[in-house]
């Protein structure tokens, strides 16, 4: 639901309310869109993130292409400026790349450059395993232990000797690993919206040098841009899953809920009130987290389904978009804490125990999937039936 005004007794209680009946609550102006002007220019800019995403959906496209070589595709995560990395001119200028924003966030790994370097490893690691293992054999029909293609009704996939489709786990893993935790732990949060001099300078309205808007107004708009930075034909891969996990009867409403704290928290930076804007930013936190484990159960329990009729090449790819869910749990965030609601080693024990028995999908093991699937629900107090919807 949009709205033009928010009064802030209302949001928060009495808490904050007035404790004299002669005064009022201040109120804050929002628009029905993400929408916002000073003296008649926009204040809105995220054309980084719009160049990243359209560079991840580059290197998805390219990791279906056997005829790429591992350096092209490391080089397409890895981009540096001028190089042609893409078919896009735009985006073989840019000094952007993928890479350097993956496990990145202030708040998570500024101080753990070990995990940040060991998951930008793990995601090198997958793209060489795609090249390695899943080119030679991209005309061989797969089997048990044997990579190669297997059919998916009208589709195609294409697997390892285990069964994984690793595209989809690199693109569902970057959902987390990039997407989730730059919105989640990085812009939305107060080491990077009050760094340096940013609350003085909002609150005076001092803006970046040869900008329209100010530092933590960009930073916010940063955040915005992840989910909603994308085209209608390339939209953000965060956004779609909003869509999807919104489409379950279960959850409809958690696309407005996003949106309308996106909007409310850039309007409160622009009103000067950081209490409200920081309430903000745990609504997007909360539900955005929701949507990585709603898609995560999702997948494993319908995976768990298909493999049980033996309908493999379904199974496979559900359970490989189950695996970069999974994975993408670390990156989450409990409302109103600087913790995940999954660490590194809990995921990574998630993934190994998904591919533990021989042929690893081949053989997954249903009260494996269903124990793993147990386990997230019970922590984000979900119901497994309405998430595996």
């Amino acid at each position: 639901m949009k709205f033009s005004k928010i009064y802030i007794g209302l949001l928060f209680g009495a808490t904050l309310m007035s404790c004299s009946d002669d005064e009022t609550t201040p109120s804050i102006e929002t628009p029905d869109t993400y929408t916002f002007t000073r003296d008649g220019a926009s204040t809105v800019s995220y054309s980084g993130q719009s160049t990243r995403i359209a560079m991840n959906h580059e290197l998805g496209g390219a990791l279906k292409v056997e005829t790429n070589s591992e350096e092209a595709l490391l080089s397409m995560y890895n981009h540096q400026e001028g190089e042609a990395d893409f078919s896009d001119a735009d985006l073989n200028a840019s000094d952007k790349n993928l890479k350097s924003k993956t496990a990145a966030s202030a708040d998570f790994y500024s101080d753990n450059a070990t995990d940040a370097a060991a998951i930008k490893t793990q995601i090198d690691t997958w793209i060489g395993n795609q090249h390695d293992e899943v080119f030679p054999r991209w005309n061989d029909a797969a089997s048990a232990g044997n990579a190669g293609q297997i059919a998916d009704g009208t589709s195609t996939r294409y697997v390892s000797a285990e069964g994984v489709e690793y595209n989809q786990v690199i693109a569902k893993s970057l959902i987390g690993a990039l997407l989730a935790d730059q919105i989640l732990n990085n812009y939305t949060s107060t080491a990077v919206l009050d760094a340096g001099s940013n609350i003085e300078d909002n609150d005076a309205n001092v803006l970046a040098e040869g900008k329209t808007y100010t530092n933590m107004e960009h930073k916010w708009d940063e955040a915005y841009g992840y989910v909603y930075g994308g085209t209608d034909e390339k939209p953000s891969d965060l956004l779609k899953y909003i869509g999807s996990v919104d489409g379950n009867e279960n959850y409809t409403g958690i696309a407005d809920a996003i949106e309308d704290a996106f909007i409310l928290g850039r309007a409160a930076i622009v009103a000067k009130d950081y209490t409200v804007r920081d309430t903000q930013a745990e609504i997007i936190r909360e539900n955005i987290s929701k949507v990585i484990a709603v898609r995560a159960v999702h997948y494993l329990q319908g995976g768990k389904a298909l493999l049980e009729s033996q309908e493999y090449g379904s199974a496979f790819h559900d359970l490989s978009e189950g695996l970069g869910f999974v994975y993408s749990l670390q990156f989450t965030r409990k409302p109103n804490t600087d913790s995940p609601y999954f660490t590194k080693a809990e995921v990574e024990k998630f993934y190994e125990d998904i591919l533990a028995n021989e042929n690893g999908l081949w053989s997954a093991s249903s009260t494996t999937l269903d124990e793993i699937s147990n386990k997230i629900v019970d922590a984000f107090d979900l119901v497994l039936a309405e998430a595996a919807l």
